[in-house]
């Protein structure tokens, strides 16, 4: 979409609009939104429609408004069951993994209802909690936990709210539920499979000596996999456990040295804590070299881009021309590079 798809005499009007609004930043994105709102309406969209798409951008407003305090704080979301009772072990291990990561200076994400939602609030405590509820008519309302602190926000459309439970964290945290927890781990690991979020760590947690995820991982190592349907490492990407520890280990982990990645055209940068070795970079070529469209894995200094927007500019980087169908596995590269021995020796919220 353009600024020409209106008339220019309708653009100029709602250019005053934005004026009288005082709306200066990213102004074209606000402007290319109205443009779309008056051109629902131009194409006589149905009132049921136009319901959706006003209700999902005033949920998202709310949930942007909730987290922008938190911008620059490392969050983690945990999934699991809504009727989880408070006497189940993994209420224990929900609990307690929220604590942990709260400990390190994370805040939690959850869907403010009860059981695990409820388990990992609990943990984090009412000032590291955030909570994306979703309103259903047999549910109650949000925990007293986020709600105490204003840390919540509502919401009508399961859509939107996974958008919100998603976005914002740098990790996730999956304890056995139903089918609302099997769809939001599924859209996580598609997300990742696809590319279209950027890696993150996932860990799937169970009660000390449970088996609820190993049956998952049974099912798709004996029935998807061998089929075709995925890869045969697709699973790879997460980390089955039953141990809080090692969760929250986890989580940390993947960001002791990789902080962060930007594409510059066809060329991936990928951004480090620490300065890697010539030999680090060599062993990445060997092991790394066939995701490669061309070129090798190379230091690299700020992009011309990057530079301009002083996108993360201090750090040290290194660049590669990434194979579009591996970017599924990138999350492999980077734990290699978590490795390194010039990687920092602990991991910063």
């Amino acid at each position: 979409m353009t600024d020409e798809i209106l008339p220019p005499a309708l653009r100029a009007e709602i250019n005053a609009v934005l004026d009288d609004a005082g709306v200066r930043a990213d102004r074209r994105l606000v402007l290319r939104m109205l443009q779309t709102a008056v051109l629902l309406g131009e194409d006589g969209t149905d009132r049921l429609d136009l319901k959706i798409a006003s209700a999902a951008l005033s949920e998202m407003r709310s949930a942007f408004r909730l987290f922008a305090p938190f911008h620059g704080v490392s969050k983690v979301t945990v999934f699991g069951s809504a009727r989880t009772a408070q006497d189940d072990p993994l209420y224990r291990q929900a609990r307690d993994v929220a604590a942990a990561l709260a400990a390190e200076g994370w805040m939690v994400v959850t869907g403010a209802g009860p059981g695990i939602m409820q388990a990992a609030a609990e943990g984090a405590g009412p000032e590291r909690s955030l909570g994306v509820s979703i309103r259903l008519p047999f549910e109650e309302k949000a925990n007293t936990i986020v709600a105490e602190q204003e840390h919540v926000v509502a919401m009508k459309y399961f859509f939107t709210r996974k958008l919100m439970l998603m976005k914002e964290s740098r990790g996730f945290i999956c304890l056995p539920g139903g089918f609302g927890t099997l769809d939001e781990m599924f859209e996580l690991l598609t997300l990742q499979q696809t590319g279209k979020a950027e890696p993150m760590p996932i860990v799937l947690l169970d009660e000390p000596g449970g088996t609820f995820w190993r049956g998952l991982e049974r099912f798709v190592q004996e029935d998807l996999a061998p089929t075709g349907v995925i890869s045969p490492g697709d699973f790879d990407r997460v980390r089955i456990t039953d141990s809080v520890t090692e969760a929250a280990a986890v989580i940390t982990g993947f960001w002791r040295n990789y902080d962060s990645l930007r594409w510059v055209g066809d060329l991936l940068v990928l951004r480090l804590r620490a300065e890697p070795t010539v030999d680090e970079i060599a062993q990445l070529n060997e092991q790394f070299g066939s995701m490669l469209s061309s070129g090798r894995i190379e230091a690299c200094g700020p992009q011309p881009v990057e530079l301009a927007d002083k996108d993360l500019v201090d750090l040290p980087r290194l660049s590669l021309h990434l194979d579009q169908r591996a970017v599924g596995s990138l999350f492999r590269l980077i734990g290699a590079v978590n490795r390194f021995g010039s990687a920092p020796a602990a991991p910063s919220a």
